[in-house]
């Protein structure tokens, strides 16, 4: 062997018989080409030696096919010579390695050479081997041989067709040759024919006429996998085409193929789908609605019989072009492709088909968009917006012919059901990749950057556009026609989208609620689920049934339609029932709860398929111990949560007193036969007593004391509680249920309310004209005072924050009601506990205690409700006793306790007679400990440090003007009634003065605290046995000119210093009142010059005459007169102008302004002025009679007739003293900058005014 490979490659490597080294190619060893093509032609010589030499001909067409073109080309019978031996061979050899290189080296030379000439001469062997064959098992090779050469040479397959046509009866006939090989090779040729255009356009009727049906029949008995590769690779090949009719052909051939399961299980579809998505992409192009339709119906059942193992798309590419022609498609104007679009969009949208990463949302978010906008755009325009019930009514309940005109285009019925199919789908989708890691995120976003392609987007989106395009479409469908099979996918695809996006669905079950599908699903059941029920009357029905066929259930009393549409519409009120329920009952969800609603929803909603006015008589129905009825109490279940959850958001659908009597006949029932529904059942129906109770009469004593019967058998009430201001009053209507549970349902009630709610309702403080419907205790404490005694207990024994809701609640209450008896009662039921707290708790125990301050607040609210003077009472005294005894047990940083009490002492000591009042004072000013107290109090006026804000009055400021506002009415009522006194209060004076002088930052509220003390004591001449002044000037001994010593004594204890420095500070006050527009402030400031200059006339007449008329005092005017008003009718301006003329300050007010206040006053409308503004005036005319002012007859004449004209309104008014209340930091919150002054028909009348910035405080002020 090794000697004769030697002898082979010597032979075909020598440069012998005179062939010369021109024909030598540049092999190792060198091979000559004039050599080779004498073997190959040698009859002699054995098959080995030509395939070797075959071999070394392609490995040089392969390395070195330049020189062996340059050899062969010159010379035409050297290269027919050759390649005819090589075509001879292949009909001679019976070696399948050999035939296989023979071909592809003369395939290769044919394709170097470039030569048509070499082409047809093959052509033409080929026929002529074919028509001499006396069979077709010697044609394999040339089939296989031509199908080569059309790979390889573009132009081979046109000129075969146009040249050689015989050539293709040659195959039809191989087709029909036993040999699978044979027809795998004509198959393979015929698909290269027609991929070629000239092909195609030649071959189209002999495919229709001739071809198509042997291909189906080789194919159909095709076994081995060659022959059935080289089969689709045909007709997929042929998509490629520009003829409409053949293309029409090949997509009706692979429609017949759908039907086959190797035509999947083989993989033919994965080979093939890229040419259909490009055939269907080119087709587009064209004008041809029918073949449109046949493309797209082909894609449609390959999409949907594609086998779930075998993926489809296994190029993403792929994949987006078919969404790219699904778009398209669906865009098409002529309505029956969009039919057959949203067909094909529907089998598209499965897992398998899109599994490949990462997965395209965006592309598919953009084709669900088009599809539905598209579907819309076909749709009738919607006549009216409508709740869902409505529109299922109203079709139900339309006149046969009146539907008729109406219907719906088939077509259109057609695409909406195919929409709705598709959408289902995508949800689906978006439901199973949530299992998928793969499908939640675009695995190639760019790090630190958002991608839209996420799962999350797309299940949103799905959500979204099924609430703007889907179901007001079908909304707009069921005013024309109601489809049980289209209402199957409608209401299963809302089912899904509850598990589409988890986070939305409560949101998302709400709206559904909220828009009536709840009864739209109960019409459907009642009038596709449901085709005839036996029955004259519900009762008369179920007793012959049961004598008829006792043994048999419920369901076969009817005879069911729709199974698939009645599964979809329980699956759907069952999904929609356990999220609002996990929605609505979130603060007491328990899974064993919910598990057993889930339990009975599932069991009783499949068999619930009655019209409302049956159930409503199925409510009243006493289950009885037949087997007919063991399902009975199910059904009533069932129908008692529906309502619930319908009516809890808005859908009304029963009427109200029908639904009452029901409910109520059902609860009778449930008792008389000592049966007891779950809690959850038994909420409901409670709940519906209470929506319903006011549209029927009363409730009897029987069923009031049914439901409290079976409510005492609930270990909790709140296992049966929705917070609802009808359920409130449905407890609290009727004695039997509020004396049994009146305690526990208040409680619930503000254990569930809304703290925000109240603190805005608190905000208020009364002003606001909505407190009754945003509140509804307050019209039920008005009708029913024993309900405050249930909140008064609430106070003190519930949680804070209950606590301070019912504070809020009665305060609001309190305010709006004028029942003195109301008063006396909370009085009574304040002092009892007050009473107890003291004697049970210590101090540090009071002073941890939370709700106190909040009953103490409501305390004061109590008394300040009283407008009036009136006498104190026993109880009062008692309150006052304890309330300051309480006191006395606080330290000065216990501002929430002493906040309120110290209000309600002040009150105690303005808002009563002078006898009360005198025994007041008494009983005040022998508590040692309140002394002390306030004495430590005080003195936080200047250690405390300064405020950031000047406008802002924390609740220790707040504290401190209580503080001194208490002292200064003890200081007054002391001196009065000549009070025996226990302990005395010390104060620096200096400090007390810079308080004023040096204002700086401190708030608005403590200066005038701080200046109605002041007054106070200038009153006294700084003379009280309560009050002890400590001069630091005399006490450091300070040395001054003989002559300011004089005035400084005639002062005592007052040095003249601080006395311009007081005024000067006054002044500028004034000046600051203006521009901040503080009527408050501005009130003070006048009162206490007013005081300053009487206490400086009784010590130095020279003094007071010099401070009253500083030329300041006329700057200060004009600058009062430069504000907003410019007018002098202002109660500031009037008031200093009766102090000037008082004291004969003829510098500072002329005739000139006296003439002109009186003719503004003449002009003005007196009833329209404010009542300071009144009083103001009438004490400057009182004050110009009085001074014998120069005045003129006329001028005289309107003096008098002003002052009765002001006599006149003032006869109706009563004269009492102004009152500043400085109310808690954490009683109003969320105020705007500003306080709120509220003045109890003061001596000056102001108004309820709110100025600059409130942050935790709030005062009511004395301005006496």
């Amino acid at each position: 062997m090794r000697s004769g490979g030697r002898a082979m490659a010597a032979g075909a490597a020598r440069p012998c018989g005179g062939h010369g080294p021109r024909w030598a190619l540049p092999l190792r060893p060198p091979l000559c080409l004039a050599c080779a093509v004498e073997t190959l032609r040698d009859g002699s010589a054995s098959l080995v030696r030509k395939k070797h030499v075959v071999s070394r001909l392609h490995d040089a067409l392969a390395w070195q096919a330049l020189p062996v073109v340059q050899l062969l080309a010159p010379d035409e019978r050297v290269c027919g010579h050759l390649i005819g031996t090589l075509f001879g061979m292949l009909h001679t050899v019976e070696d399948s390695g050999a035939l296989d290189l023979f071909a592809e080296v003369l395939v290769r030379l044919v394709v170097e050479l470039k030569s048509e000439q070499y082409l047809r001469c093959i052509l033409d062997e080929s026929q002529k081997e074919l028509c001499k064959a006396t069979t077709m098992r010697g044609s394999l090779p040339t089939f296989a041989l031509l199908g080569k050469l059309a790979d390889a040479i573009p132009g081979f397959a046109d000129i075969l067709v146009v040249e050689h046509s015989n050539l293709v009866d040659h195959m039809l006939m191989g087709l029909t040759y036993p040999n699978e090989s044979i027809k795998a090779a004509v198959c393979y040729l015929y698909g290269k024919l027609y991929s070629s255009p000239v092909g195609t356009e030649r071959l189209s009727a002999h495919f229709e006429e001739r071809l198509c049906g042997l291909f189906l029949k080789a194919l159909g008995r095709a076994q081995t996998k060659e022959l059935q590769v080289n089969c689709l690779e045909f007709l997929f090949e042929c998509l490629s085409c520009n003829s409409e009719i053949l293309i029409w052909s090949v997509y009706c051939c692979l429609l017949l193929l759908t039907e086959e399961r190797l035509f999947f299980s083989k993989c033919h579809t994965v080979y093939g789908i890229e040419s259909l998505v490009r055939s269907l992409q080119d087709i587009l192009q064209l004008n041809n609605v029918e073949l449109h339709k046949q493309g797209l119906l082909l894609f449609t059942e390959i999409l949907k019989r594609q086998p779930v193992e075998i993926k489809l798309f296994t190029n993403r590419g792929v994949c987006i072009e078919a969404i790219d022609v699904l778009m398209e498609t669906v865009n098409c104007p002529v309505l029956e492709v969009v039919v057959e679009a949203v067909r094909a969009v529907a089998a598209f949208l499965r897992k398998d088909h899109l599994s490949s990463p990462p997965v395209p949302y965006e592309e598919l978010q953009k084709l669900l968009e088009a599809m539905l906008k598209r579907c819309a755009d076909f749709s009738p325009p919607q006549s009216s917006k409508r709740h869902a019930g409505d529109l299922l009514f109203s079709v139900s309940q339309s006149h046969p012919a009146n539907i008729n005109r109406g219907r719906v285009p088939q077509r259109q019925g057609q695409l909406l059901l195919n929409t709705l199919e598709s959408f289902r789908n995508a949800c689906r989708l978006a439901v199973e990749f949530q299992s998928d890691p793969m499908a939640q995120e675009n695995a190639f976003t760019a790090p630190n950057s958002k991608s839209k392609d996420t799962l999350s987007n797309f299940s949103e989106f799905l959500l979204r556009i099924c609430d703007s395009l889907c179901i007001p479409m079908v909304m707009n469908y069921l005013e024309r026609a109601v489809s049980p099979s289209m209402m199957e996918i409608f209401i299963s695809t809302l089912n899904t989208l509850f598990t589409v996006v988890p986070n939305m669905r409560n949101k998302f079950s709400k709206k559904l609620a909220s828009s009536s599908f709840i009864r739209l699903t109960l019409e459907l059941k009642a009038r596709f689920c449901s085709v005839q029920r036996v029955r004259s009357t519900w009762r008369h029905s179920l007793c012959v049934c049961r004598d008829v066929l006792p043994s048999l259930s419920c369901d076969c009393i009817s005879l069911k339609g729709n199974p698939a549409l009645n599964q979809a519409c329980s699956s759907f009120l069952c999904s929609l029932c356990l999220s609002l329920y996990s929605a609505t009952e979130k603060e007491r969800t328990s899974a064993q709860e919910e598990q057993e609603m889930s339990e009975l929803l599932q069991k009783g909603l499949p068999q619930l398929n009655y019209t409302v006015a049956e159930s409503l008589l199925l409510l009243a129905e006493a289950p009885e111990p037949f087997p007919l009825d063991q399902s009975l109490t199910s059904h009533q279940h069932c129908f008692i949560l529906l309502l619930y959850f319908a009516y809890t958001h808005g859908d009304r659908f029963v009427p109200e007193a029908e639904l009452f009597l029901a409910i109520r006949n059902f609860l009778l029932s449930a008792q008389d036969r000592g049966d007891c529904p779950a809690p959850y059942i038994l909420r409901a129906a409670l709940y519906l007593l209470a929506v319903c109770q006011d549209k029927g009469r009363a409730m009897d004593l029987r069923s009031s004391c049914t439901i409290r019967r079976i409510l005492d058998n609930l270990p909790d009430l709140s296992l049966v509680y929705v917070h609802c201001p009808l359920l409130l009053k449905l407890f609290l209507r009727y004695p039997e249920l509020m004396g049994r549970f009146g305690r526990q349902v208040l409680r619930l009630w503000f254990t569930w309310g809304d703290c925000k709610q109240t603190e805005t309702q608190e905000a208020g403080f009364g002003l606001s004209d909505q407190l009754n419907s945003v509140n509804p205790l307050l019209p039920l404490l008005k009708s029913n005072s024993s309900i405050l005694l249930i909140l008064l207990d609430l106070v003190c024994s519930s949680s804070v924050e209950v606590a301070w809701k019912v504070l809020m609640t009665l305060r609001i209450f309190l305010e709006r009601n004028e029942d003195v008896l109301v008063c006396d009662l909370l009085r009574s039921q304040f002092l009892q506990i007050l009473q107890q707290l003291l004697v049970e708790s210590s101090s540090a125990s009071l002073q941890a205690n939370r709700n106190l301050p909040v009953l103490l607040s409501l305390l004061f609210l109590v008394q300040l409700r009283s407008k009036g003077v009136r006498e104190l009472d026993s109880t009062d005294f008692k309150l006052l006793h304890q309330v300051s005894n309480l006191c006395g047990k606080c330290r000065p940083r216990d501002t929430d306790l002493l906040q309120p009490s110290l209000n309600f002492l002040y009150w105690s000591l303005h808002q009563t007679t002078p006898c009360s009042q005198q025994r007041a004072v008494a009983v005040l000013l022998s508590n040692v400990s309140l002394l002390e107290l306030l004495q430590k109090v005080l003195e936080c006026t200047w250690l405390r440090p300064l405020p950031s804000q000047p406008a802002y009055l924390s609740s220790e400021d707040a504290l401190l003007c209580s503080g001194w506002l208490l002292v200064a009415s003890l200081l007054l009522y002391q001196h009065r009634y000549n009070t025996e006194v226990h302990q005395t209060l010390s104060l620096d004076l200096t400090e007390v003065l810079n308080a004023v002088i040096f204002r700086k930052k401190k708030p608005v509220l403590l200066l005038v605290s701080i200046m109605q003390f002041l007054r106070a004591a200038l009153r006294q001449n700084f003379s009280s046995s309560l009050l002890v002044i400590i001069d630091q000037n005399a006490a450091q001994g300070v040395t001054q000119p003989q002559p300011r010593l004089l005035q400084d004594a005639a002062l005592h204890p007052l040095a003249m210093w601080q006395v311009f420095s007081l005024v000067v500070s006054l002044q500028n006050l004034l000046v600051h009142v203006q521009l901040q527009k503080d009527l408050l402030l501005s009130q003070a400031v006048v009162a206490c010059l007013e005081t300053l200059v009487e206490y400086l006339y009784v010590k130095n007449q020279d003094v007071a005459l010099h401070v009253a008329s500083q030329p300041w005092h006329r700057f200060l005017l004009f600058t009062l007169l430069n504000g907003g008003q410019k007018s002098f009718l202002q109660p500031e301006v009037l008031r200093l102008m009766t102090l000037f003329l008082r004291y004969q300050s003829s510098n500072i007010i002329s005739q000139k302004e006296i003439s002109q206040i009186l003719r503004e006053a003449a002009e003005a409308n007196l009833t329209e002025l404010p009542e300071a503004t009144s009083h103001a005036l009438h004490l400057f005319l009182c004050q110009i009679q009085s001074s014998h002012c120069q005045l003129e007859p006329a001028q005289s004449e309107t003096i008098q007739t002003l002052l009765e004209r002001l006599l006149g309104q003032r006869t109706t008014s009563v004269k009492h003293q102004d009152i500043v209340y400085p109310f808690a930091g954490h009683i109003l919150s969320g105020w705007k900058e500003g306080i709120l002054n509220v003045l109890l028909l003061p001596f000056f009348q102001l108004k309820v005014t709110k100025v600059g910035k409130q942050s935790g405080c709030c005062c009511c002020l004395t301005l006496g």
